[in-house]
């Protein structure tokens, strides 16, 4: 039993390979690719935290993403752009969720639809962008 249901692990390195890796641990570049966190203890996948959000284990570990998600949610924002963009929420493969922007039209993106991660940068922010795979939703005929 852990007091107050956090848990600290010693021997627990620095959190800065996550957040600004150019190589993954065996020596391939991750400039393209999507950086994500897995507790060792209770093997829970998460995106850029410094505690795992179901043990609160500090003892992470970084691996990379194979790209491929669904959109979970996603929403037309039309302030600080000069046009309207779409942010989503998408749920990776590997089990955790990331904010992110799909390209094309936003009102092209909608809940379900499958995308994998892009090469393209977002210039104004920080955030993964993705590509839809199957085209834009059709809805129902």
């Amino acid at each position: 039993m852990y007091p107050s249901g956090i848990a600290l692990h010693p021997g627990v390195g620095p959190a800065t390979d996550i957040l600004g890796s150019d190589s993954a641990p065996n020596g391939t570049s991750t400039s393209d690719a999507l950086l994500f966190q897995r507790c060792r203890w209770c093997g829970t996948a998460m995106y850029h935290r410094l505690l795992c959000p179901v043990c609160a284990g500090s003892d992470l570990r970084t691996e990379t993403s194979a790209g491929a998600g669904v959109v979970r949610h996603s929403t037309i924002v039309h302030r600080n752009t000069p046009a309207a963009r779409n942010v989503s929420l998408i749920e990776m493969a590997e089990g955790f969720t990331v904010r992110g922007r799909v390209m094309g039209a936003p009102a092209d993106v909608h809940s379900g639809d499958r995308v994998q991660l892009s090469t393209a940068q977002d210039p104004v922010r920080s955030q993964p962008v993705f590509q839809l795979i199957d085209g834009p939703y059709r809805g129902w005929s």
